[in-house]
């Protein structure tokens, strides 16, 4: 069937005779420059989340219960025994005792 067509028909139908001219190169250059952006750019960002915890995700040690807080303040002298005393059994569900 290549034989029914001429060289320069043939060259027509696939685009061999003009080439892409100057704006095919230009674009070609500015989609591989935007193609390895892309990748390399996937590439660190994969890195830096197997790597180091994020910061808005941050790993807080376990939080401190209230009445190891107020245990501290009494330690410190910061209330007297009857404070502690009344606020540690607030916090335990005996107001007033």
């Amino acid at each position: 069937m290549a034989a029914a067509f001429s060289e320069s028909e043939v060259g027509e139908v696939y685009g061999w005779n003009d080439g892409m001219g100057l704006w095919g190169y230009v674009l070609m250059s500015i989609s591989m420059v935007v193609v390895w952006g892309a990748i390399i750019t996937g590439i660190v960002l994969l890195a830096r989340s197997l790597r180091a915890p994020s910061p808005h995700n941050p790993q807080s040690p376990s939080p401190r219960i209230a009445e190891d807080l107020l245990a501290e303040r009494f330690a410190r002298g910061e209330i007297d025994v009857a404070e502690y005393q009344n606020r540690l059994a607030v916090l335990r569900g005996h107001p007033g005792t």
